[in-house]
């Protein structure tokens, strides 16, 4: 890690910002602002940042829509995330790291804090490439570059709706996920969907993916919430 990367403060606090941004700064890091949802993407997809310091509650397009949108995008999909809210329930972090967010701070926070979480996240983080075409879980490899998945090396024979239900839930593994959140994930648009959809899809992958479909070691079931892929794998 070194001190030039490069830090977009998404907040409609003025105050915020410049309190952040000056501590940021004395640092060594490069600082970038937005006081709006809209604003902040643009930026995003017009220069490259290392790390979003994102407030939850903003105008127009809240915090966890732009989060949700930035880990659905394979060039951002790795871009650490810290949301910032003037709320404190737990319901609203759970929902934030749902979303994809890699931490979680309630105002008010000192700068120092903030700095220390940052840094933190930014050595964890520091691994994942945003170009890396092939995940290995356990015995499968997957291959996002031609949409294979193989077992032991052997090919699975699996549709391209399949294929991606399996990557999201890989690429967030250990985060469970409800019908309505993997439907709006990866079925999209799609119309005439309906929630036991994924149900099928499930099955269907266990059959391929698991050596005892009835006790799944890979895609598991969080009973009454939902499905995730096992972490610790």
């Amino acid at each position: 890690m070194t001190n030039q990367e490069k830090i977009l403060v998404v907040d409609d606090e003025p105050d915020i910002v410049e309190l952040v941004a000056y501590n940021l700064q004395k640092e060594g890091f490069i600082v970038s602002s937005a006081s709006d949802g809209e604003a902040a993407l643009a930026k995003i997809r017009e220069e490259k940042f290392d790390f979003i310091v994102l407030d939850l509650m903003l105008p127009g397009m809240p915090g966890m829509e732009i989060c949700r949108v930035l880990r659905n995008d394979p060039k951002t999909r790795n871009l650490p995330v810290i949301m910032l809210t003037a709320k404190g329930e737990e319901v609203d972090k759970i929902l934030g790291l749902e979303v994809g967010a890699d931490d979680y701070l309630t105002k008010p926070f000192s700068p120092r804090e903030l700095l220390a979480r940052i840094r933190a996240v930014m050595r964890r983080t520091s691994g994942k490439k945003e170009d890396e075409k092939v995940i290995r879980i356990g015995d499968l490899t997957i291959n996002k570059e031609t949409y294979t998945v193989t077992k032991r090396d052997l090919p699975l024979s699996l549709s391209s709706t399949e294929f991606r239900l399996l990557l999201y839930l890989v690429e967030r593994k250990g985060k469970v996920f409800n019908r309505d959140q993997l439907l709006d994930a990866v079925w999209k648009d799609e119309a005439f969907v309906e929630p036991r959809t994924v149900d099928v899809h499930v099955r269907r992958l266990r059959t391929q993916i698991e050596n005892d479909p009835a006790n799944p070691k890979y895609l598991r079931t969080k009973r009454g919430i939902g499905y995730y892929v096992e972490a610790a794998l």
